[in-house]
């Protein structure tokens, strides 16, 4: 089968850093699926983890977590699905990943795709989907209506990107939250508004004294989505007493967390390939929540985020995905599909 690999950790220039190649179709085996790829996006974890390093694989190695297809084949565990079944998930970091044309994944942390929602939109969604409703509901604990009076307020640190684009719509529609997102550039303020965002503040700028202009002294939760070692002073200063704050991003050094102490207030880490990675008891719910959010996209609830489609699925154009996703700049989610 045909498959976009890499045997040496190169920079995305290098045209050796993701390269096409034929690769052994698997079998579906326990509780996996076998799924046909028809769409895939790209995420920080796959630059992260292509990023330049010594390592040189035997074997080329297969990066990508998020597609969408039709299921191929089941191995003889599987109960949820069926050959002919389309599907929607983010796979599991510990395996090989979704750049080829067939995949196989755990049904547990598969979500079934309603007709109505085509395979490059849904490709979009997984991973940040995932990502942005476990850091919101399993990790903050956010409580929805009717239970969430007076109104919580949440600053979303990085509201552009894939995980803040679901991000700021889950709190906004979902939670009933009120909603201040960060964003530096007149495309990406006017994109988090069109989300739902009710202020908008520049992260670039001082957080603190944006803030307190807009009414907001405080906030009741923070989430980070960029850059935890430059952002974490600010939130541990301005999140309110008995807050919490979550970050998804990795910090490079120490983190002084001595000053939530006198606000009894908390620090959580948000990493969506917990469940697949440990095999938790509760793997199923990420195939339970992107059916939700399935439901959520059809009923006109939350808006997709993919802003752009490349086709077909190969290395040029998976590279120039990676290119533009370290530079730092998209909005929303790239998209390949069709090999």
């Amino acid at each position: 089968m045909k498959a976009i690999a890499l045997t040496q950790y190169l920079p995305i220039s290098h045209p050796d850093s993701l390269f096409d190649t034929t690769i052994e179709r698997p079998v579906a085996a326990g509780r996996d699926l076998l799924v046909a790829i028809k769409a895939i996006s790209v995420n920080p974890v796959d630059t992260k983890v292509r990023a330049p390093k010594d390592a040189v694989e035997k074997t080329p190695r297969v990066l990508g977590w998020d597609a969408a297809g039709i299921v191929e084949a089941v191995g003889p565990g599987v109960t949820r699905f069926k050959p002919g079944d389309r599907v929607f998930y983010a796979g599991d970091i510990t395996r090989p990943g979704t750049n080829a044309e067939f995949h196989l994944v755990d049904e547990r942390i598969a979500g079934r795709l309603p007709e109505s929602i085509p395979f490059e939109t849904a490709a979009a969604l997984p991973l940040t989907a995932i990502t942005a409703w476990e850091a919101l509901f399993d990790r903050l604990r956010v409580p929805t209506p009717p239970h969430a009076m007076p109104r919580k307020s949440i600053l979303v640190i990085g509201g552009a990107g894939g995980v803040g684009s679901i991000a700021v719509q889950l709190a906004a529609r979902v939670a009933g939250m009120e909603v201040i997102a960060t964003a530096s550039r007149p495309e990406s303020i006017a994109w988090v508004r069109e989300l739902g965002a009710h202020h908008v503040i520049d992260h670039f700028g001082d957080m603190q004294a944006q803030l307190t202009a807009a009414g907001f002294p405080t906030v009741d939760y923070v989430l980070i989505l960029n850059d935890t070692d430059r952002h974490f002073p600010a939130a541990t200063s301005i999140i309110a007493p008995q807050g919490t704050i979550c970050t998804i991003v990795e910090n490079r050094d120490t983190l002084d967390v001595s000053p939530l102490k006198s606000k009894s207030a908390g620090l959580v880490w948000e990493f969506m390939f917990t469940r697949s990675m440990y095999g938790t008891e509760d793997m199923i719910e990420q195939g339970r929540l992107l059916e939700e959010i399935a439901r959520l996209v059809e009923s006109g609830q939350l808006r997709a985020t993919g802003t752009e489609v490349m086709s077909p699925i190969n290395a040029a154009n998976l590279r120039e995905a990676h290119r533009r996703l370290e530079d730092g700049h998209v909005i929303g989610k790239l998209v390949l599909k069709d090999f």
